[in-house]
């Protein structure tokens, strides 16, 4: 069967229906958004203008902030045009072109906190050779491989659900164009897609994590060895914060993760 896409645009469902309610989502959505504007740029300027933060540290933590402002835009504007003037169509393209852009910088921000957690594993375990290993033709090699993975997998998911027919129904059961919804509307047999996306997900998510917990890992194993209590507080309170930090991102990610795997297995 030739796959040829006849649906020109989605409908998305968007959160409600009810005016007053869209109303205030517009606001908070707002309110979010600049938040999320002024703190992620406020960041990198910040880090940029100070001389003091030219850390390999700082300058993965502003690239985090650019990431995470980048995958915010993808979606949240198109959202808030919706609730503000009740359309909620997006075009095809308009729809390939969110979708690559949120998967291109959410994989790199997976990267990324791969990335700090071995910057901090260098910092940490060997102190000696950080200056030497943590250069900045090091630091600029980990964010261009980041980002060549980040648009990579985004062009493969891309490629992946949107080779397919969809020319039934063209309702977006979502607030944005994401794969298990847009699978769902799909004509063609999608089992292929599912499991591209699964593997290379899991593949994606694995790596990550395991780069962070090895890399923790050694971290703690340091500290524990130190002799010096106070050089061992002040490095556990600085691995409770990078912790509690990767696992907040984590459980941010995981509200997009999770629907994929519990579409995958229903």
């Amino acid at each position: 069967m030739e796959n040829t896409t006849e649906v020109t645009e989605f409908l998305l469902v968007g959160l409600s229906d009810d005016p007053q309610v869209q109303i205030l989502l517009f606001i908070t959505f707002s309110l979010i958004y600049l938040l999320t504007l002024v703190g992620n740029l406020g960041m990198t300027e910040l880090i940029l203008l100070d001389s003091r933060l030219h850390t390999p540290m700082y300058f993965f933590l502003s690239q985090l902030s650019l990431v995470d402002f980048g995958y915010s835009s993808a979606v949240t504007p198109k959202v808030m045009a919706g609730f503000l003037t009740g359309d909620k169509t997006i075009s095809y393209e308009a729809c390939v072109t969110q979708f690559f852009f949120f998967v291109a910088f959410i994989t790199v921000e997976s990267f990324l906190l791969a990335a700090m957690a071995y910057d901090r594993y260098a910092a940490v375990c060997k102190p000696l050779h950080y200056t030497t290993a943590m250069t900045t033709k090091a630091c600029a090699r980990l964010l261009v491989g980041c980002y060549c993975c980040g648009f990579l997998n985004a062009s493969v998911h891309t490629g992946n659900v949107f080779r397919l027919s969809f020319c039934r129904a063209n309702v977006v059961n979502h607030f944005f164009c994401d794969a298990p919804p847009l699978l769902a509307l799909s004509c063609s047999d999608s089992y292929v897609s599912e499991m591209v996306i699964f593997f290379v997900t899991g593949f994606n998510d694995f790596f990550s994590i395991l780069v962070i917990f090895i890399s923790y890992l050694f971290i703690f194993i340091t500290i524990l060895r130190m002799r010096s209590s106070e050089g061992r507080s002040r490095s556990v309170a600085f691995g409770i914060s990078k912790v509690t930090t990767l696992n907040i991102t984590i459980e941010g990610q995981s509200v997009h993760t999770a629907p994929l795997f519990l579409f995958l297995f229903t």
